[in-house]
């Protein structure tokens, strides 16, 4: 599988030169497949949101590279404005950039920017409105008349109506309740799964890491800890936790269960490879039948 965005030595420093200057990113470099779905995980501080702003080059790095498509993005800075149409970033309560008079005119305000023809437009606005889980009877409304969770798909709505390679979403779900939550990422992953765009999803939240990320990249003071696939990671959970992590909770029970002399893997962090684990260890003690 080849890399969409490869990162090569990259550091930055907040207010270089200045006597408080602060290394936000240490020497990383790591690649992210096209079509993959990545989850980054770290303590607050260690560097994630400055990270993910270079992948659309709204930060430069302070030294190394940034490619997309095999293209260092930084090669000729006036051209810096297409990659951010490759790349389409999500920030944290994306609804308070909401400004248009109508819903569909704020989902079309990043089209309109690519300078594509109305009629386009329009389909790319419905199109990203169904993907989003909004109904097509919203779209003509205010989106200050909008539900919270209504509000943040119209947001990511107006992102994925750009159509990027890359769909980057810092930390989407925040502030939402547990049914909000689900349904904006379910959405994303059906997203995911129907165009193949790569995702990359910022979260604090182990368990939407764990259910969502096909490989998750551990970020620690500004460097680089790990990058693995999903169960690798959560097997080092002890790592996670002096990270000062933590890990899902079905996780930390199986930690325990371990600690107590049953012999069960330390990779277990989803509900339903624990119960896949529970029916084997009975099946072998011939209590499978009962199950």
């Amino acid at each position: 599988m080849s890399s969409v965005i490869k990162i090569e030595h990259l550091s930055y420093v907040y207010g270089e030169g200045m006597p408080d200057a602060t290394r936000a990113l240490d020497d990383i470099s790591f690649e992210i497949e096209r079509g993959e779905f990545l989850g980054v995980i770290g303590p607050t501080g260690c560097g994630k949101s400055t990270l993910i702003t270079h992948f659309n080059g709204l930060n430069r790095p302070t030294s190394g590279r940034l490619l997309i498509d095999g293209e260092d993005i930084w090669a000729d800075p006036k051209q810096i404005r297409q990659y951010r149409f490759k790349v389409g970033l999500v920030f944290q309560y994306p609804e308070y950039q909401l400004f248009e008079e109508t819903v569909r005119k704020d989902i079309a305000f990043g089209p309109r920017n690519m300078g594509l023809p109305e009629e386009e437009i329009a389909q790319r606005v419905v199109k990203a409105a169904k993907f989003c889980g909004l109904d097509e009877s919203l779209l003509d409304r205010s989106p200050f008349e909008l539900s919270g969770g209504q509000k943040r798909r119209a947001a990511i709505a107006g992102v994925i109506a750009m159509q990027p390679e890359v769909l980057v979403l810092d930390e989407p779900a925040a502030g939402l309740d547990p049914e909000g939550r689900e349904m904006i990422l379910s959405q994303v992953k059906k997203y995911h799964k129907e165009t193949g765009t790569t995702v990359v999803l910022v979260s604090h939240s182990m368990e939407d890491i764990a259910k969502y990320a096909d490989r998750v990249l551990v970020l620690q003071a500004g460097k680089l800890a790990m990058l693995d696939t999903t169960a690798n990671i959560f097997a080092r959970a002890q790592e996670l936790v002096s990270y000062g992590l933590s890990v899902p909770q079905i996780t930390k029970i199986f930690l325990r269960l371990r600690e107590m002399g049953l012999d069960l893997p330390v990779d277990v962090y989803t509900v339903k490879y624990a119960r896949d684990v529970i029916l084997n260890a009975l099946a072998k003690r011939g209590g499978g039948q009962d199950a």
